[in-house]
């Protein structure tokens, strides 16, 4: 059996990150994640190009630069709850469809995605939900 790296290839890794920001950027129904990341959607990427190449089977070009492939401690300062976690797999799903994944791609990602998806949650609910403002958002006066 092929690996998704094997499959996708590094171009196929990098357009799937790429439509998945593009995703994230011109959907609403991502509006909520959009919202934790900075305004320039080219460093964070090439980071997940990185992961991702390396998590679906290719050269382990993340472990290498960054020493680690946990993703819970650097997004633990965020609010993720069950709502993120669904905008995120929304993104996924979508960037899968405009790289015209093959359907065995796309059955062999789902729950591997979804893993990763729930292990970076840190909440059991949505804490945007609960108050006025986006628990992610600086305030600036």
């Amino acid at each position: 059996m092929n690996t998704p790296y094997q499959i996708l290839g590094s171009e196929g890794i990098k357009k799937l990150c790429e439509s998945f920001y593009e995703t994230m950027e011109a959907a609403h129904e991502a509006a909520g994640i959009r919202r934790m990341h900075a305004e320039d959607l080219a460093p964070v990427t090439d980071k997940l190009i990185d992961y991702l190449t390396d998590w679906m089977g290719g050269p382990p070009i993340y472990q290498t630069k960054y020493g680690t492939v946990c993703l819970t401690e650097p997004h633990a300062g965020y609010a993720i709850g069950p709502k993120e976690t669904t905008q995120w797999l929304f993104c996924m799903d979508q960037a899968l469809d405009k790289i015209g994944a093959s359907d065995e791609v796309k059955e062999m990602l789902k729950v591997p995605l979804e893993r990763v998806a729930n292990a970076v949650q840190n909440r059991d609910v949505s804490v945007a939900d609960s108050m006025d403002r986006d628990p992610n958002l600086i305030a600036i006066n």
